[in-house]
C-alpha cells in the first residue's frame, strides 16, 4: 500500500461561517466529518488526520524572515489534512469523494507521499 495526503482547502468565508454556527449546527457538521473519516478508518486505511489552527508563522529566506500567517485576508485556508493508505492515486481519489469539504465549496488536494527511506 502507498501513503497519500489529503489536504483540505476551504474558502476563508466558509471558515468564518463555520465558526459562527450554533452549537447544534456545529456538532452536526463535525458528525459529517466523523462519519466520513470513520468510514475510511473502518477500511483500515486511515493513518492520521488533524485540523489546523488558523494562525501560525511563515518562514522565508532560509528561515531568517519569519512573519505571522496564514493571513485572514487570504481567499483560501488550509484547514486540515489526512494521511491514508491506498493501492493507487485513483483509489485515494475515490476515498476522498465523500469529503464534507465539498459541501462548503472547498477542495481536497490528493498527493502521494514519497518515502525516501
Amino acid at each position: 500500500m502507498n501513503k497519500f495526503m489529503l489536504v483540505f482547502h476551504s474558502p476563508y468565508s466558509q471558515e468564518t461561517a463555520f465558526a459562527e454556527l450554533s452549537p447544534d449546527a456545529m456538532q452536526a457538521e463535525i458528525q459529517k466529518w466523523n462519519n466520513w473519516i470513520g468510514g475510511i478508518a473502518g477500511q483500515g486505511k486511515l493513518i492520521a488526520t488533524d485540523a489546523l489552527a488558523p494562525v501560525g508563522k511563515i518562514m522565508t529566506k532560509g528561515g531568517q524572515v519569519i512573519t505571522d500567517g496564514p493571513f485572514t485576508e487570504g481567499k483560501e485556508i488550509v484547514g486540515g489534512y489526512m494521511i491514508l493508505t491506498a493501492a493507487s492515486l485513483d483509489e485515494a481519489v475515490d476515498l476522498a469523494q465523500g469529503c464534507p469539504m465539498f459541501e462548503m465549496d472547498g477542495t481536497v488536494e490528493v498527493r502521494p507521499i514519497i518515502n525516501f527511506e
